[in-house]
């Protein structure tokens, strides 16, 4: 009886090898499968960048990644409950306080471009041609002309709160009603900035490939206050533990890579280049 025993015991371990082998390499299973989780601004994803640097990466490396597009404070807070490997963000400032609360290692420039103010073909704040974007914001709020915030504490909201600020104006305590906060994307917040016939802050990126433009048009550019820088950080694993630390090293290596920048500076619409790449790989 005990060596049928043993025998039945050996027959099960066989059905259940045979039925083990039949669902694939332990590789196959969803569990292991190559991918991180990148918090990134609105902008780099509706401006296509996402579209045309991330399949090169994944070919590179097999590593897949799922991006979360959201404005660069909300993306900061992923970063922050750990809900993200990497972040790809545009407030500098911002970036630092992170890494100095411990929850980068460090931070890296990637590429950069910069902001530009639309406004209406109509222009009544009469601002159009000029390059000193603070005289224009506090034009616009003089004429009282209708301005479209994204409202979103994003990078780009956070801009142009520096610029009203530089203006000697707070938009959000002035009278009648010209000042709207989408509390959106800038794709969206162009979008109303369109219907309304109104000024809004874009990053060039976002705008040129905008396509709802209707009567918009940029108004004020090339102020050295306009520029805007980008970094790459990767969520500390001391802090959360459960980050895919070596899957996101190597999408911030990749990035910063001759590879990378070549395939941030190849991205262009209509022609014009939206980005470009100056990593810095010492951090900040």
């Amino acid at each position: 009886m005990a060596t049928l025993g043993r025998i039945e015991m050996i027959m099960a371990a066989r059905v259940v090898l045979a039925a083990l082998l039949a669902l694939g390499p332990a590789s196959a299973s969803p569990a292991q499968e190559r991918f991180i989780i990148v918090a990134s601004t609105t902008s780099t994803e509706q401006s296509g960048l996402f579209d045309h640097v991330l399949p090169m990466f994944e070919a590179d490396t097999g590593i897949t990644v799922r991006v979360v597009a959201q404005g660069t404070g909300q993306a900061l807070e992923t970063g922050r409950r750990g809900d993200a490997d990497v972040l790809f963000v545009h407030d500098t400032p911002a970036e630092e306080r992170f890494v100095a609360d411990g929850f980068a290692p460090r931070r890296h420039d990637v590429m950069y471009n910069d902001f530009v103010v639309v406004g209406p073909a109509s222009d009544p704040a009469g601002i159009a041609g000029g390059r000193d974007a603070v005289a224009a914001l506090r034009k616009v709020a003089q004429a009282g002309a209708p301005f479209a915030s994204r409202g979103d504490d994003s990078g780009t909201h956070k801009a142009e709160r520096r610029l009203w600020a530089l203006a000697g104006v707070d938009p959000t305590a002035a009278p009648g009603g010209w000042y709207r906060e989408t509390g959106s994307g800038m794709g969206p917040t162009l979008n109303t900035a369109a219907a309304m016939d109104a000024y809004a802050l874009a990053d060039r990126g976002t705008w040129l490939s905008f396509r709802n433009r209707r009567d918009l048009g940029v108004v004020v550019e090339g102020d050295g206050r306009l520029f805007n820088q980008y970094g790459v950080m990767q969520v500390s694993p001391e802090r959360h533990p459960h980050v895919k630390a070596d899957l996101a090293a190597g999408f911030v290596d990749w990035l910063l890579s001759g590879r990378g920048q070549r395939a941030i500076a190849s991205f262009t619409v209509d022609g014009e280049q939206l980005f470009f790449p100056n990593a810095s790989r010492s951090g900040s």
